[in-house]
């Protein structure tokens, strides 16, 4: 987690919004794979 001490929570800079998306997308394939693992 990124610790934003000098700037306001309601700016959201691209960098910060593709680090959170890629983030988000790592997990959902990691759950979907370990889905399809268990049900092998």
């Amino acid at each position: 987690m990124r610790v934003t001490v000098n700037r306001p929570a309601q700016e959201f800079p691209m960098a910060d919004v593709v680090f959170v998306l890629a983030t988000l997308a790592t997990f959902a394939l990691v759950a979907l794979t370990a889905h399809g693992v268990t049900k092998l």
